[in-house]
């Protein structure tokens, strides 16, 4: 009796999926626990193991195709592999998987023809190849495709970017977006990171970063202004004793925001381990809905990629949401002195329904305060 696999539960609001890709084509053989096909949702793209050790009797559906959940993606069939069996043999009595054996004229034929030499059939005594056989496999060959790039390619929206662009579109019309911005001298925070690096290391086992300290800043300026961390519903103001920070990270389909539940929790060193983990899992395309879900906040740091200004867009429900940028060397004047310091720009996107002006600058500048001091974080003043 065979087994069905079906597209399993990927979340609470996630309702269906996309098949992105089969891993194994009907009649492979897999193991338990084997992915065999994967599966984009809304929130993130998913590998759907195998249920059982069998064989793979038949897709039931195809690369393209948006399933419920629960629906039965493939049938198999319990057992085991059999014992690879003896190669079979060509019409010349060689076992076909033997190599062929190639002279130096041959090898010469082959690569003027452009023909591999699992291509040929061998029908020389002892398995050897003739340039007969060279010109028979290069006759059989399909004309090369044209080098020329097409001038237009169609390709269907993964299931996530059509949902980021929905969400996107949504923001930008149910929300009234403002942006403020400031500028962050780093030099305190970078000075931290380099005398304390070396043990930081050595004793967590992990390199300490800047968004560990964006994070703690974030969530004591959450703490100080809770409407940042608010969530308009209907026409409630909803309030969240929790700070669930979501951190964009890249992955081989673009940024994703993977949230640190409970952030205000977390010390440094596991703020940074938890970063890294969902640094990771998106490069390998192993963040689940749950990962990417249930954020009261979000941190977006453009200037990984080099962006030294940008306005970040909210992610609804949230109605805030901070944007880091690439360190830049400037001249800033200190005391009545110009001086050269590493400076970050910073932008604070905000719903003006629920943070009016004021509060939003106080918010940016809170952070600022912080990150240019900060002792004040870890002494918590």
């Amino acid at each position: 009796m065979s087994v069905e696999l079906a597209v399993p539960s990927l979340g609470e609001s996630v309702q269906s999926a996309i098949v992105a890709k089969w891993l194994k084509a009907p009649g492979s053989w897999v193991q338990v626990d084997e992915p065999i096909v994967s599966l984009d949702s809304d929130k993130a793209t998913v590998e759907v193991p195998s249920p059982v050790s069998g064989r793979l009797l038949e897709h039931l559906a195809a690369v393209g195709d948006e399933l419920p959940i629960g629906a039965t993606l493939a049938r198999i069939e319990p057992g085991t592999a059999p014992e690879a069996a003896a190669p079979p043999l060509a019409a010349n009595g060689i076992a076909a998987e033997v190599r062929p054996k190639l002279g130096p004229a041959v090898r010469s034929a082959m690569a003027e023809a452009g023909v591999r030499p699992d291509e040929v059939s061998a029908s020389g005594a002892g398995g050897r190849v003739t340039r007969g056989d060279v010109a028979r496999a290069s006759a059989l060959r399909a004309p090369a495709a044209s080098s020329a790039p097409p001038a237009e390619e169609v390709v269907p929206m993964s299931s996530i970017r059509r949902r980021i662009a929905e969400r996107l579109v949504q923001a930008q019309s149910t929300a009234a977006i403002l942006t403020t911005f400031n500028e962050i001298d780093m030099s305190a925070v970078l000075a931290l990171r380099e005398s304390n690096q070396e043990r930081f290391v050595k004793k967590y086992g992990i390199k300490l970063g800047l968004m560990s300290f964006f994070v703690k800043a974030s969530i004591d300026a959450l703490k100080a202004f809770p409407a940042a961390n608010a969530e308009i519903r209907g026409t409630d103001i909803v309030y969240k004793h929790y700070w669930h920070v979501g951190v964009a990270v890249s992955g081989p389909r673009g940024l994703v925001v993977p949230v640190i539940r409970d952030a205000d929790r977390l010390g440094f060193a596991d703020t940074e381990k938890a970063i890294a983990a969902f640094g990771e899992r998106a490069r390998n395309n192993q963040l689940g809905a749950d990962d990417l879900s249930g954020g009261t906040f979000t941190i977006s740091n453009g200037g990984t990629f080099g962006s030294l200004l940008s306005t970040p867009i909210l992610n609804p429900p949230q109605v805030a949401i901070l944007g880091m940028h690439t360190i830049q060397k400037r001249a800033v004047v200190v005391n009545d002195a110009i001086v050269v310091r590493p400076m970050m720009y910073v932008a604070v996107s905000y719903d003006h329904r629920l943070l009016d002006g004021r509060e939003a600058v106080g918010f940016l500048v809170r952070i600022k305060e912080c990150l240019e001091h900060p002792e004040r974080m870890l002494l918590e003043v």
